[in-house]
């Protein structure tokens, strides 16, 4: 089953478990669809899945750094050496965040919310790991 965005659930755990007002680090794994599946009645035109991605990197990216968080790592990723057979991932990302509160504060921004759309049609699945650095 894909995990393309987080349940009510799950964010709750993110903000019961990740400590405040120290940087975080979050891990995004990302398997990019072929074809990018947007909804019906959507206006967005046909496009691959990196391509969707694309379309949410450039709202995502300015949102990242107006929170003062920043991409430190961005690579594609080859093969799974320690994983399940069938877990492939096509790119991995690195964010730094000066904390919690600045990525809760990110997706709580209208514009970000709205550039959502793009990220959901462009991925078969996905992983987002909040991490502190030691």
């Amino acid at each position: 089953m894909p995990s393309l965005n987080p349940t009510h659930e799950q964010l709750a755990a993110f903000v019961d478990t990740m400590p405040a007002d120290t940087p975080i680090l979050m891990l995004n794994l990302l398997r990019f669809a072929a074809a990018a599946r947007y909804p019906s009645d959507s206006p967005h035109g046909a496009c691959s899945g990196r391509e969707a991605y694309a379309r949410y990197s450039q709202t995502a990216l300015t949102k990242v750094q107006g929170v003062g968080g920043e991409v430190q790592v961005m690579a594609r990723a080859h093969v799974a050496l320690i994983a399940p057979a069938d877990e492939q991932w096509d790119e991995m990302l690195l964010v730094r965040y000066p904390s919690k509160a600045a990525f809760l504060g990110m997706l709580a921004d209208p514009e970000y919310q709205a550039a959502t759309v793009h990220r959901s049609a462009a991925l078969a699945d996905s992983r987002l790991v909040g991490c502190t650095p030691r």
